[in-house]
């Protein structure tokens, strides 16, 4: 079985995309998962919510539950299914209810301050 970690993210963490400060949190969590790279989520109250916008995608971790998705929807572009959060995670990872994650890329950097 894989082995999740979920523990307080050290220091203060901000989430950038094309540009614009999504948010910036010092409660952010992060998640390690197996041999995987761990994932920074924060809290949902320390995201601009007004930039991302609700879509259809939803995936089924057998570790983490059911993740729904966000896209981020700025003034020059629109980034599908960038976000994505466990609504209702299972019991072993109820620490990252009400929390979101960003997919790290060229445009989205996730970055400790």
């Amino acid at each position: 079985m894989t082995q999740i970690r979920i523990r307080k993210a050290p220091g203060t963490w901000v989430v950038r995309s094309g540009g614009a400060v999504l948010g910036e949190s010092s409660n952010a969590l992060e998640l390690s998962e197996g041999d995987l790279a761990p994932v920074i989520y924060f809290p949902r109250g320390d995201i601009a919510f007004a930039l991302l916008d609700r879509t259809d995608k939803t995936t089924h971790c057998p570790h983490k539950g059911d993740a729904s998705y966000f896209s981020i929807v700025n003034k020059s572009s629109v980034t599908e299914n960038a976000v994505w959060s466990y609504e209702n995670p299972l019991d072993a990872v109820a620490e990252i209810k009400d929390h979101l994650a960003f997919v790290v890329d060229d445009t989205i950097k996730v970055e400790q301050l």
